[in-house]
C-alpha cells in the first residue's frame, strides 16, 4: 500500500499548502492577491489531481480484494474436499 500511503501524504501536503496560502492570502498587499489566487488555484488542482489517484489507488484494491477474497474461497472450498477424502481414508 505504500502507493496508497504516499498519494495520501501528498494529498495532505497539498491540503497544508492550501491553508498556508489562504492565511497569508490576508496579509499581502492588494497587488498581490492575483498572485495568491494563483497559488490557491494551482493547490487546488492539486488537490484534484490527488484525490483522483487516491480513488484510482482505492478502485484497484478494492478489486484485488474482491479477487482475493474470491481465490480464498476457492482455497477453503479445495482444503475442505482434500480434509473429506483424507477422513474417508482413514474410516476404511
Amino acid at each position: 500500500m505504500s502507493k496508497l500511503d504516499s498519494a495520501i501524504r501528498n494529498f495532505n501536503a497539498a491540503l497544508d499548502r492550501l491553508e498556508e496560502a489562504a492565511r497569508n492570502r490576508g496579509a499581502r498587499a492588494p497587488g498581490e492577491q492575483a498572485s495568491i489566487e494563483q497559488e490557491i488555484a494551482v493547490e487546488l488542482r492539486a488537490l484534484k489531481e490527488d484525490r483522483a489517484r487516491l480513488a484510482e489507488e482505492l478502485n484497484r484494491l478494492n478489486v484485488e480484494k474482491i479477487a482475493l477474497e474470491g481465490f480464498t474461497d476457492e482455497v477453503a472450498g479445495r482444503l475442505e474436499g482434500a480434509i473429506r477424502e483424507i477422513r474417508a481414508v482413514l474410516a476404511h
